[in-house]
């Protein structure tokens, strides 16, 4: 059988379709077959106050479809359009690879995915910015 697996750190907290799970004092594993879970590590979830750059906006968004408070019917087209814009923007091949398996995913309806590999972007954004207010 197939699916996400995920690796979890002594006492991480993940949402699962709406639920707050915390693991035990020990790592552990959790196999999820169920296909179209909502699934977020809370130690990735993106403030609603520091989505202040377009990436982190975009991540926040994705973020709203795995926590359960968006449909991906209606956040999908704004992951798309916004991807796209950002296109323009990384000009470098990696980033490029990078928002392509972003907009194939949110393509999909795969907003864990398209969250994963939209938060890949953040540290080039960073710079781009830092070198942008010298």
């Amino acid at each position: 059988m197939s699916g996400l697996v995920l690796k979890l750190a002594p006492n991480e907290r993940l949402l699962i379709n709406g639920a707050v799970i915390e693991n035990g004092e020990r790592r552990g594993r959790l196999n999820i077959l169920s296909p179209g879970a909502h699934i977020l590590r809370l130690r990735d979830a993106i403030h609603p106050d520091d989505a202040d750059t377009p990436v982190k906006r975009l991540c926040y968004q994705a973020q709203l479809v795995l926590s359960g408070d968006a449909a991906m019917e209606d956040m999908g087209p704004r992951l798309v359009a916004g991807i796209e814009e950002l296109s323009s923007v990384f000009r470098d091949t990696e980033s490029h690879a990078v928002l392509s398996a972003a907009r194939r995913a949110a393509d999909e309806g795969n907003a864990y995915y398209a969250l994963k590999f939209l938060r890949q972007l953040m540290g080039t954004e960073a710079l781009l910015l830092s070198v942008a207010q010298r």
